[in-house]
């Protein structure tokens, strides 16, 4: 594949992106990667940072010894990078670090402070699972409406609001759709959040690596009540993730894990817990994967967030219309290559007359192209996009549970990071065309159990490529 963008300005900031990979046919090719939806390559800033604090790397919190004071200083100013990255006030708000997205919403499913009154969360029908599934076991979740092309329904949301207004506690929404890139109008929305008395939780897992987020203060009836990230969408992957929310809520009620760090005295008794945010995480932390994601903020704050929006607009806009000029290949979202500044470069399709596990099995073994594909954590919007029928819903359903999953819809999503060139574009375009006409070698099986394809005469030995030892 030939390189026209050999003076891409970020390619140097990662790790691997030279890498080859081994193709059905035999060959090696530069591994190209459109799915960095789902986690993204690493910053060199990130391995740095973490090969020079393992030299220091101690216990954090109470140790007496240079590297546990130095360790703790670098967890503390880990917490810091991710307030100010988010633009939250230390005073009103409090950084608690977790292992990833899921668990930091988790976590606020289980502090969040219901009462017999306002015990409904609003979620909308766009959201990941695990911006969904939590609130489904603490509070009476609501659904909000979308339009037909998987936009939020605001008009619905207002009505929703209007139905219940104090009775709803919190409305748990994405600040960017993982399936479409479809951005939410949150900051409006909060501001109708907050006039019926109730608080909002931005999911900013997919949003934050590709826009600035501002908390703003909690005077300001636009600001955000809570906002959660994930390191390894951030160009961290030895990352975790974070939940920065008010401070107020983390000061009251029992943490739902126990143990060591999170106590100032313990009895046979009686227990008084911390302050937060150490109240909130339990056990040793992972200490390394904080220092990694304050260190891809640091440097995704030199590039600048509107600098990372600017060039994944342009590729958005340089790819639509070169997909939709594919036969039979069909885009979902918003598709306007005019507005790609307006939408995160995340891009759904389907192929007509081809499984989506086929096409993005013969994307990876035959062109080295990375994609992925199925319902990406977010089943009621795709089947929501595909317009599947209920009926359809429940056969497939069924199917599942007896373990035949080949028959599952979904879709292809491609997905840019700050690295991605247009040259890369132009050889998915290429690999689609040729899988559209047919013009692929291998013979491909499906798993019943998986729904995924394999190819004939795949016999990789991984470790080749990594062992342990």
């Amino acid at each position: 594949m030939t390189n026209k963008n050999t003076n891409h300005p970020y390619r140097s900031y990662f790790v691997g992106l030279d890498q080859e990979v081994p193709l059905l046919d035999g060959t090696m090719q530069r591994y190209i990667n459109f799915d960095n939806a789902a986690s993204t390559p690493a910053f060199r800033c990130a391995q740095d940072a973490i090969n020079q604090f393992l030299h220091y790397y101690s216990s954090v919190h109470r140790g007496t010894g240079f590297k546990s004071q130095l360790s703790t200083h670098a967890y503390e100013q880990a917490r810091h990078t991710v307030l100010n990255f988010v633009g939250a006030n230390p005073q009103t708000h409090t950084c608690i670090f977790g292992k990833n997205t899921t668990e930091a919403v988790n976590k606020l499913s289980h502090r969040f402070p219901f009462t017999e009154t306002r015990n409904i969360v609003l979620v909308s029908g766009m959201e990941h699972h695990s911006n969904d599934l939590p609130w489904r076991s603490a509070a009476k979740v609501i659904h909000i409406g979308l339009t037909s092309d998987g936009h939020l329904d605001e008009t619905n949301f207002d009505n929703l609001l209007d139905t219940y207004q104090s009775k709803v506690a919190l409305v748990a929404i994405t600040g960017a759709s993982n399936v479409t890139g479809i951005l939410n109008p949150t900051h409006r929305l909060a501001e109708k959040v907050h006039a019926v008395g109730a608080q909002i939780l931005v999911d900013c897992a997919q949003y934050a690596p590709h826009r600035r987020v501002d908390m703003l203060e909690l005077d300001n009836p636009a600001h955000f009540d809570y906002v959660t990230l994930s390191g390894h969408k951030m160009y961290a992957p030895f990352g975790t993730g974070a939940l920065v929310g008010r401070r107020d809520t983390f000061e009251q009620g029992d943490p739902e894990y126990r143990g060591g760090g999170e106590v100032e005295i313990v009895t046979l008794e009686q227990v008084v817990w911390s302050e937060p945010p150490e109240r909130d995480e339990a056990g040793s932390p992972n200490t390394i994967g904080a220092v990694a994601m304050a260190a891809a903020i640091c440097q995704l704050q030199s590039v600048g967030m509107d600098e990372v929006a600017r060039h994944e607009a342009e590729l958005t806009s340089y790819a639509i219309p070169r997909l939709s000029k594919i036969p039979k290949l069909h885009l979902y979202g918003e598709m306007d290559p005019a507005r790609a500044a307006e939408r995160l470069g995340v891009i759904p399709f389907g192929v007509d007359g081809l499984s989506h596990f086929l096409v993005a099995s013969i994307l990876g073994h035959e062109f080295g192209i990375g994609v992925r594909n199925g319902c990406f954590c977010a089943h009621p919007y795709i089947l929501h996009l595909l317009d599947v029928t209920d009926e359809l819903a429940l056969q497939v359903r069924e199917q599942i549970i007896e373990g035949d999953r080949r028959e599952v819809p979904g879709l292809i999503r491609i997905s840019f990071g700050l690295y991605n060139e247009e040259d890369e574009i132009d050889a998915l375009v290429e690999a689609l065309e040729r899988i559209v006409r047919g013009e692929y070698r291998g013979v491909y099986h499906q798993d019943a159990r998986s729904g995924e394809y394999h190819p004939d005469g795949w016999n990789i030995d991984f470790d080749q490529y990594f062992k342990f030892c």
